[in-house]
């Protein structure tokens, strides 16, 4: 099963794609879709015809920006981890500030570009799309990881849950590993001791898995996970359509066209990996805004 993570884009997702294919050497625009003409809710209808998706590839993994109203932002509890490893990247101390230079063009700095004590280089920057990065000068004798990842902060409502978030995900997924840990050593702001100072894990089997960093927050936040960042899922049917939501979905009053909302607060879509082909039906539109979880025999 292929994990793909959703960014909300409010209203301005081919500029988006436009600018990550700017700021990376390495960038495919995959596909897009447009909404409908017809079968629109009230407030969708000023997006008739538009950009619905953009689908892009960045550095091998895949993005999908979502085009839609300004409902949803992004914060810097989800977003991305971009390994800048000497042992692939000729140049990569380099690479780390030109990715910089562009990332940080109308956004902000959440931690300066700088010399910190588990990196020569290091940065975390929110870009002006609203999405959270951190840019780090990895140890080339490390355990080789993926140039990008998803990179998850437990804080709020979901301070100190990390480790059994993560947990929760490797069960879920066949073929998923657990990777490194470090532990807080002792009370950090709220982070507790021995709750998670970082970690990295794949989701799913070694060739189409996916890697993610997590962590517990060590700093007091005034944000938590949002629906401006949610992982879709692509099931290759109702049965494990059905297995994935009994699991994810824990907030029903945050249910809708195949998105839900797990115990931590993160937002999922669990949809079959022939959606594509579903939409083009007659009326599919109108049958997935009348879903919760999809139901593949109502298209």
């Amino acid at each position: 099963m292929t994990i793909t993570p959703n960014i909300w884009s409010n209203g301005r997702a081919d500029e988006t794609a436009e600018f990550y294919a700017k700021a990376f050497r390495d960038v495919e625009i995959t596909s897009r879709q447009t909404y409908p003409t017809e079968g629109l809710l009230d407030f969708q209808r000023p997006m008739a015809g538009k950009t619905l998706t953009v689908s892009l590839r960045i550095h091998d993994l895949p993005i999908a920006l979502i085009n839609a109203g300004d409902e949803f932002r992004p914060t810097p509890a989800a977003g991305f981890m971009i390994n800048f490893d000497p042992s692939r990247i000729d140049d990569a101390a380099d690479y780390l500030q030109e990715v910089h230079a562009v990332l940080s063009e109308g956004g902000r700095e959440l931690m300066p570009l700088g010399e910190y004590p588990f990196s020569p280089q290091y940065a975390w920057v929110e870009d002006q799309y609203g999405v959270s990065w951190q840019l780090i000068l990895t140890n080339p004798e490390g355990e080789p990881r993926p140039f990008l990842m998803p990179a998850l902060m437990f804080c709020g409502p979901a301070q100190n849950r990390a480790a059994e978030a993560t947990a929760e995900y490797l069960q879920l997924f066949p073929g998923s590993v657990m990777g490194n840990r470090a532990e807080y050593p002792e009370p950090t702001g709220p982070a507790k001791q021995g709750s998670v100072m970082f970690s990295d894990f794949r989701l799913g089997d070694a060739e189409t898995g996916t890697w993610f960093t997590a962590m517990d927050s060590g700093v007091d936040q005034d944000f938590t996970f949002t629906e401006g960042f949610s992982l879709m899922v692509e099931a290759p049917d109702q049965q494990e359509i059905d297995r994935l939501w009994d699991t994810l979905s824990a907030h029903p009053d945050a249910v809708a066209c195949g998105w839900c909302k797990d115990q931590f607060g993160l937002s999922w879509q669990v949809v079959p990996e022939n959606l594509g082909e579903l939409m083009s039906r007659p009326h599919a539109y109108e049958h997935l805004m009348s879903m919760g979880k999809i139901q593949i025999s109502d298209f």
